[in-house]
Order: C-alpha cells, then sequence, then structure tokens
C-alpha cells in the first residue's frame, strides 16, 4: 500500500477514531477474518515501532509533498521544478543528519516488543540505527537515483531555452553547456556557430512581438519555422527539435516520483 502525505495526516488526526473502529471491527466483525485482521492492526497500531514509522513517514511526506504536488501541474515549470529538488533534497539529508532527536522526544523511554518484552537492543540503537537511519539513507539514495544531478542540471539548461516572458530565462551559458551533452549532434564547429547564432537570436527575438506570448518550447518551435526563423538559426533549431524529444515530459518526470518507495 502506497500512503500519501493526505493519508498520513488524516491517520494521525484520527487516530483514536481509528482505533475505536478497528476495536469495534475486532469484536462485531461479520466474519472471523475480519475479526482477526482488526485485531492483528489494531496490536500493531499500539507498538511504538508504528508510532514511530508513522512520524517518520509524516516528516519524510511533508518534505516532499510540496515537490510532488509541483511535479502534477499541467503548466510546468522546469526552473522551479529543479530548484524545489535540490532544495528537498537538502531537506531530506538535514533531516538525515538532526531529525531523530525531534522523533525520539516522541517516544517512551523504554523499546517494547510486541509480545510485551523488553529486547536487548537498546532504544537509542534500534530506533536511530535500525529503523532512522536505515529509512532515511534509503529515501536519499532512490532520491537521487530518481533526480540525479545530471538531469537536473539538463532541466535547467533546457529551461533556458524557454520563450516565456520575452525569453527571461535566456542563458547562453546554460545553452552551450547543454550542447556539449550532445556530441553526436553538435561538434565543435557547430558549437562555435551555436555561440554566435544564441547572441543573435536573443537580441532579435525577445523584442519581435510575434515571440512575446509563447508559452512554450513547442510553441517557439513552430513559430520559428512559420516565420522562417529556424533557416537563419539553424544551430538553435536543432537545439530545440533535441529538446522536444528529450524524455522530460511532466508526465514522466511525475511517474518517476510516484514509483518512489518511502
Amino acid at each position: 500500500m502506497v500512503f500519501t502525505f493526505q493519508n498520513i495526516t488524516s491517520l494521525m488526526k484520527l487516530f483514536p477514531e481509528v482505533r475505536h473502529v478497528l476495536a469495534y471491527v475486532e469484536e462485531e466483525g461479520s466474519t472471523l477474518s475480519n475479526r482477526n485482521q482488526a485485531f492483528g492492526i489494531l496490536k500493531y497500531f499500539k507498538t511504538l515501532d508504528f508510532v514511530f514509522y508513522l512520524h517518520l513517514m509524516y516528516e519524510i511526506l511533508h518534505l516532499t509533498n510540496i515537490l510532488s504536488k509541483h511535479l502534477q501541474k499541467k503548466d510546468q515549470d522546469i526552473l522551479e521544478a529543479t530548484s524545489l529538488v535540490r532544495g528537498t533534497t537538502d531537506a531530506l539529508k538535514s533531516l538525515r543528519d538532526m531529525g531523530f532527536a525531534k522523533l525520539l522526544s516522541k517516544m517512551t523511554e523504554n523499546y517494547v516488543t510486541s509480545r510485551g518484552r523488553k529486547t536487548k537492543v537498546t532504544d537509542q540503537f534500534h530506533f536511530e540505527v535500525e529503523i532512522f537511519n536505515t529509512v532515511m539513507d534509503m529515501q536519499i539514495i532512490e532520491f537521487g537515483d530518481r533526480f540525479s544531478e545530471l538531469s537536473t542540471r539538463l532541466l535547467e539548461y533546457i529551461g533556458a531555452l524557454s520563450p516565456c516572458d520575452s525569453f527571461a530565462k535566456f542563458d547562453k551559458t546554460k545553452l552551450l553547456k547543454l550542447s556539449e551533452l550532445y556530441t553526436k549532434y553538435f561538434d565543435d564547429a557547430e558549437r562555435m556557430q551555436l555561440d554566435g547564432e544564441l547572441e543573435i537570436y536573443y537580441h532579435a527575438l525577445h523584442k519581435d512581438d510575434r515571440f512575446t506570448s509563447l508559452q512554450g518550447i513547442s510553441d517557439l518551435s513552430r513559430l520559428m519555422v512559420e516565420t522562417g526563423k529556424h533557416r537563419s538559426y539553424p544551430m538553435v533549431y536543432s537545439l530545440l527539435k533535441l529538446v522536444l524529444v528529450l524524455p522530460v515530459a511532466t508526465a514522466t518526470v511525475e511517474r518517476c516520483f510516484s514509483a518512489m518507495k518511502f
């Protein structure tokens, strides 16, 4: 089962009511299977492990919720997404380094197993090393796999092509770095040509009324063809075509995020 931030928040707010319902099903359930299942869930709900996991999941999903919602927007802001990825990564690392004490303060002094016997493992080791550190390390590693530094930089570079707000995010340096990632499509001579084209391209198009109200890179590529600009700036247009076929669509990124295991 995959829990969302809203699920966790609701469970924490309604925890007494949930326990009451489970206790009722345990006693009055229509089938033995339902009663046994309610008994097992209620028993686990009463353990310190469950309470700790619940608060830990809340802390993690609380940090990742903003990024999750942003990646599901239809009007995706690539540069804002990359900023949120970096910010979320730093926040998770900060939680890993300094968040355990906050969670531990919510726990009781002694760790007790589901059978009610004290273990030989201390509270500190069990909750900090076996649970907290393990879960946080897995989360940070998977987050890094889903949003690698290279893919994050790639999104930043692509964002520099955006024509929105009269090319307000244009950055020639980033676009040249983007071309350097694809040596198969841009050799040294073509990158030199791209450098010169980008300089003229920006000064010409950001003052052109036809290009001031574009909503994205696809609109830009279509209008360049309609106005013949793709012939004036062939290397810039090649870069545009490359970006349009890269697998960085909102839906792809959102699916990657949704697949993460918490």
